[in-house]
């Protein structure tokens, strides 16, 4: 089988496929043929090399086949790609195939049949293919592998064809009249006959041209033919594969121009701005570089406002990203900075010390705090500093993404980028030093008069519950209530400076329990044997119950970092280890802290006003360091890019280096041009093959069930008549076929038909040949010898149609 297309004007007549007997093709040969104003040929696996002589481009086919198949009769799935320009093809690919062998010869594998089988059904499967199925005259058409194998994958016959070959070698008497006239075993498409040269005629160097004459003066001049002599031979196959490619491209062109024109409407408007581009206006690169400037700036504005019409989906950028530092990473990086609880009661221990001196201090002193509490607000100044850093950073980069529609210019593009960006870090160290400021401001007065502030006057017991300080909050276990009380149950605790309370839930509506912290410890206790519980108890110094008639109130928790945590928490408070217990405490830091419930109780008291004081800062620093950072970084930048870029960039570079061009752009602007007139001219022909055009509908579906019976059982004979039999041909030398009349032109495109292997009396068919005349009575079969050799076909009939 093959795959063959033709233009209809002008003859390619060059003979450049292998013939031979047996299986002669052996790989398949996928042809380009390519509209071009040379004729050469190119071989894929020779790039670079053209061949001119097409008898070399025969041979080196031949010996790309022996490459990879060997010399003796293998066969190979791997093609051969030939291109071969002419101006006088169309752009279609054709695709010679191996005719199937069902006797392996030679190196041929067990299985040659199903391999060739399967290499043919990988091409003749794609419903852009039109199918030849080539079959001899001589041989019996019902048992026509071609035949069957397109039927597989074109049920409905409509990119099937049928070809009939070697009419000339059939018995005298015989001919394939019915089946050309497709009223014997019928396709949709119908047969069309063909006549190639004999190998004799190959061997004494008749040229193709020749032959098809002679294939026209055959077709004349035999009586069963020369009615529709017009419809047969390969100038007929040649148009009736035209008229497919027509049909073809006919179907496809409502969508084809749909595509196009959506294409052209995208580039339009592109397209219009470089009409009317013109480079050596020197008033055009001053208002392009103003345009420029000014489209910069309502881009950095949208971005940093947030309407942009370019929304970025995938990340945070530009005000975004800033809102984000200032509401979320700013105020994350205060809460970093927790202090070391132990850390923090040394220094207010030592404070306290070091300012009473060799007395011992009757009140908590107020330069304890101070000093506490400027030292805490010195360490605000980095997570401050860092966030300008970090908006400075995102400023750039939006520059960056704004000088993006600038790339058509570079040197302005590195210009504009240079220029903002140094802007931007001077901005930054100035918004730096006023923040230092702002910082060293808060230290330089602590005002406890503020309103928010505890203070020392508003500080102690008679304090409503809801401004006493909370120390710590949490769930924990009361281990040592009895079973027959309810056994051991989890409470919601809160302790503050001076009690510990238990409410039955985290709600704290419904308060089981407060205990004074006066006089009371805390010591650990061991863990049980069965219980996972990590415990510790509070008791009485002065041996009181603690709660109830308890003496003890053990407490458990799930970790014992939790217990750690808590017993922290209840230093704060004032409520210390016990002495034997906090020997044993590896991580004690006896030496650190005393003892002196007195001194103590100061430290909790300046501890709690630091943390009421350090709020205040927080909530202020909070609100001013982003307030100053877009008036002194952001909003000077908006300005600046308003006001000041433009002329910067006058005063940087010369406006014709500034307003160069790229390479890149001036070549965007060619294709684009070029684009928009191929598809203008593109659009043009395709209006042109609509109304210059016309599409032939395919043919009636047809009774084509005999395909689909088994090679073994032919359909029965539709009479008695003794049927001449055309397996074995006889040669019969030219000068058999009497004289040749005058050929005229070749008549109008026509339907095609089919060849017998029975031709015999039929029961009823339409007849669409009345009046054409009675066909010649087919004689019994001559006892003749058949060749030696059976002629090879497919190859001729490409070279033909090529």
């Amino acid at each position: 089988g093959a795959v063959c297309c033709r233009s209809l004007d002008g003859t390619l007549c060059v003979d450049f496929l292998p013939r031979g007997s047996g299986i002669v093709t052996r790989r398949p040969l996928v042809l380009q043929l390519i509209t071009a104003k040379t004729e050469y040929a190119e071989f894929l696996h020779c790039k670079g090399r053209k061949f001119t002589d097409f008898d070399e481009v025969r041979q080196e086919i031949e010996a790309e086949t022996d490459r990879v198949t060997g010399l003796n009769k293998g066969i190979s799935s791997v093609p051969i790609n030939l291109r071969v320009y002419s101006p006088h093809v169309l752009s279609l690919t054709l695709i010679d195939l191996p005719g199937i062998t069902k006797v392996p010869v030679g190196d041929q594998p067990p299985d040659i049949e199903q391999q060739i089988r399967d290499m043919i059904m990988q091409f003749i499967s794609r419903e852009n293919c039109l199918i030849l199925a080539v079959t001899p005259a001589n041989t019996d058409l019902a048992n026509s592998d071609a035949l069957k194998l397109a039927k597989e994958v074109d049920p409905q016959g409509l990119r099937t064809i049928g070809v009939i070959t070697k009419l000339d070698l059939m018995d005298e008497g015989t001919d394939a009249r019915e089946i050309l006239e497709n009223k014997l075993l019928p396709l949709r498409r119908g047969y069309i006959g063909v006549v190639n040269r004999s190998q004799k005629d190959i061997d004494g160097k008749k040229d193709i041209k020749a032959a098809m004459l002679a294939e026209r003066k055959f077709f004349l001049s035999h009586p069963a033919y020369r009615h529709m002599a017009d419809r047969m031979g390969t100038p007929h196959l040649q148009k009736v594969l035209n008229q497919q490619l027509t049909n073809h491209i006919r179907d496809t062109l409502p969508a084809f121009r749909s595509k196009l024109q959506s294409q052209l409407l995208s580039i339009e408007h592109e397209v219009e701005t470089y009409k009317n581009f013109k480079p050596e206006d020197p008033t055009r690169k001053t208002k392009v570089l103003l345009q420029m400037v000014q489209q910069f700036s309502v881009d950095f504005e949208k971005r940093i406002e947030g309407s942009g019409d370019q929304v970025d989906t995938l990340e945070l950028s530009g005000g975004a990203k800033i809102n984000r530092v200032f509401h979320e990473r700013f105020p994350f990086e205060l809460v970093k900075m927790e202090f070391n609880e132990k850390e923090l009661r040394r220094e207010i221990s030592y404070a306290i010390k070091n300012i009473h001196g060799i007395r011992t201090g009757l009140f908590t002193p107020d330069m304890a705090f101070e000093a506490i509490v400027k030292k805490q607000i010195v360490k605000l100044k980095e997570p401050c500093l860092k966030s300008v850093d970090l908006v400075m950073q995102e400023l750039i980069n939006t520059v960056k993404k704004c000088t993006k529609k600038l790339a058509t210019y570079p040197r302005l593009c590195e210009e504009t980028e240079r220029i903002v960006a140094g802007h931007i870090r001077e901005r930054e160290e100035k918004t730096k030093e006023q923040v230092l400021l702002l910082i060293d401001i808060q230290v330089s007065y602590i005002n406890t008069n503020h309103e928010d502030f505890i203070g020392f006057a508003k500080y102690g017991t008679n304090l409503p519950p809801s401004r006493q300080i909370v120390i710590r909050k949490g769930w924990l276990t009361i281990n040592n209530i009895g079973i027959m009380k309810g056994g051991s149950k989890e409470y919601w605790f809160v302790l503050t400076a001076e009690s510990l309370s238990w409410y039955k839930d985290d709600e704290e509506k419904e308060k089981k329990y407060m205990l004074p912290l006066d006089n009371l410890k805390v010591r650990d206790v061991e863990k049980s044997f069965m219980s996972s519980k990590h415990i510790f108890a509070l008791f009485n110094t002065e041996q009181r119950n603690v709660y109830k008639d308890y003496r003890f109130l053990e407490l458990a928790c799930d970790a014992q970092e939790e217990v750690d945590s808590w017993k922290a928490s209840l230093l704060r408070a004032g409520v210390y280890p016990d002495k034997s217990s906090a020997e044993n405490d590896e991580t004690s830091q006896a030496d650190n802290f005393s003892m002196d419930p007195q001194l103590e109780r100061q430290v909790e008291t300046i501890r709690n006003l630091v943390d009421s004081y350090m709020s205040i800062i927080n909530k202020c620093i909070r609100d001013l360091i982003p307030k100053t950072i877009m008036h002194l970084m952001i909003n000077n930048v908006k300005e600046f890019i308003n006001a000041e870029l433009l002329a910067h960039l006058y005063s940087s570079e010369d406006q014709a280096t500034l307003m160069e061009e790229s390479a890149e752009q001036a070549q965007r602007r060619e294709e684009g041009l070029h684009m928009y007139q191929a598809l203008k001219e593109a659009l043009a022909i395709i209006g042109d093959i609509s109304t210059t055009t016309i599409s032939i509908p395919a043919p009636p579906p047809v009774n084509d069930s005999w395909l689909q019976q088994s090679h073994r059982s032919p359909p029965p004979s539709p009479s008695t008549q003794r049927r001449p039999t055309l397996n074995n041909p006889p040669t019969r030398p030219l000068s058999g076929r009497g004289p040749a009349p005058a050929i005229p032109s070749p008549g109008p495109l026509s339907g095609a038909p089919p060849v017998p292997f029975r031709p015999g009396p039929l029961p009823p068919f339409p007849n669409n040949s009345e009046g054409l005349g009675t066909p010649p009575q087919i004689p019994s079969r001559p006892t003749r010898a058949p060749p030696s050799v059976p002629r090879p076909v497919r190859s001729e009939l490409i070279h033909r149609i090529v």
